[in-house]
């Protein structure tokens, strides 16, 4: 038989789920429907907005997303939606 090599990652994984951290999901059908219909209204980006920024924020802005490797107006949505859901909390 032959021997499997986990990862760091797949090793934590494992050890969490045979603690019993992990429980199923009793209604899977309606989760993944669920998260399909939220990650379609994500996609659903049919508002435009103007903003008026500092040089100084804009160029951070552009140079933040070309480190993530985004568009910056993909970086700026994320961001607002992230504050928006709580997600992100003001420093």
């Amino acid at each position: 038989m032959k021997k499997i090599f986990l990862d760091q990652g797949e090793t934590a994984l494992e050890e969490e789920i045979e603690k019993g951290r992990w429980v199923a999901v009793p209604d899977m059908a309606r989760e993944i429907k669920r998260y399909q219909e939220n990650a379609r209204r994500m996609q659903n980006k049919n508002k435009k907005i103007n903003i008026r920024l500092s040089d100084w924020d804009y160029h951070r802005m552009k140079i933040t997303a070309a480190r993530e490797g985004l568009p910056y107006q993909t970086l700026l949505s994320s961001l607002i939606h992230k504050y928006l859901t709580g997600q992100l909390k003001p420093g």
